[in-house]
């Protein structure tokens, strides 16, 4: 049997993803030191990979790992050539528009902060509203406190950052959850591989 390498993000849904394996009795050698990269499970059969999340579609994509687990947050705003297998309905969160005020001033375009710059032209065009998109890369709560923006498009779980920091959900764009996706040439030549562990947890 090949074995499958399988890339999950650092945080919150590396725990949870970790979680749904051991669920479904696939044993998960979880490095403890933390500083370990990489480790196997499932008697060998996977190679699990450690990456930042914006990084999982990547090495998806280019053949690194057969398959990662990726939010549709990051998904969608990279839009990579992927198969997307399974809905986890793990690390639920909701992309939305927040800011100070929903007033939108007539006299310039609005001000959008965001990480998700992709995510935020599209629903802005769709919209009808002329944007001008500032790329941010952390921090994004600050932008409306310090003028840098108007309003700002992030992920949400809970609202309390938001709400702590004086903003609140204009529009919510979407409910993001977390994918299991493949690479395409990896589907086609590890297809019973695949399978059989789509089967599992499923």
């Amino acid at each position: 049997m090949n074995r499958l390498v399988v890339a999950l993000s650092k945080g919150r849904l590396l725990d949870e993803a970790l979680n749904i394996f051991v669920k479904k009795g696939i044993d998960v050698q979880s490095p403890q030191n933390g500083r370990k990269l990489y480790f196997d499970g499932w008697e060998g059969k996977v190679r699990f990979i450690i990456v930042r999340a914006q990084d999982v579609p990547t090495y998806v994509e280019y053949g690194a790992a057969d398959l990662g687990i990726a939010g549709y947050d990051v998904l969608r705003e990279q839009n990579r050539d992927l198969y997307e297998l399974i809905n986890l309905n793990i690390g639920r969160c909701k992309m939305v528009v927040a800011g100070k005020s929903d007033v939108i001033s007539p006299l310039r375009p609005l001000r959008v902060a965001t990480k998700f710059p992709n995510i935020a032209k599209d629903f802005f065009t769709k919209e009808g509203i002329n944007v001008e998109i500032i790329k941010l890369y952390g921090s994004i709560e600050l932008a409306p406190l310090f003028e840098i923006s108007d309003w700002i498009v992030d992920i949400t779980s809970t609202g309390r950052t938001l709400k702590e920091n004086g903003l609140r959900v204009i529009r919510e764009i979407f409910t993001s959850t977390a994918y299991l996706v493949a690479s395409k040439g990896s589907y086609h030549t590890k297809y019973n591989e695949i399978k059989e562990l789509m089967d599992i947890l499923t």
